[in-house]
C-alpha cells in the first residue's frame, strides 16, 4: 500500500510525516512497519495516529503510554 503522506525516518531512527503542511514526530519503535490500512498507534507523547484511505491522520492525544526501564 502506498501512503499519500510523505513520510521519513531521522538518523536517531525516529519517523516523522506532514500531515497537512504540518511537520508532525509520529514515533519511534511504537511505528507499525510496513503501514496498512487501519494501523492505529499512539507515540511516546500520547498522539494516536491511524492510517485511513492510505493516509496518516491524527486521531487525538491521550494519556502518554506508561514507560518501563
Amino acid at each position: 500500500m502506498e501512503i499519500k503522506n510523505k513520510i521519513w525516518m531521522n538518523g536517531s531512527l525516529e519517523w516523522y510525516a506532514y500531515l497537512g503542511n504540518d511537520e508532525v514526530f509520529l514515533g519511534a519503535r511504537e511505528v507499525p512497519m510496513p503501514l496498512e490500512e487501519g494501523d492505529t498507534w499512539t507515540n511516546q507523547y500520547g498522539d494516536v495516529f491511524k492510517v485511513v484511505d492510505a493516509e496518516i491522520v491524527r486521531q487525538g492525544r491521550v494519556e502518554p503510554p506508561q514507560r518501563y526501564w
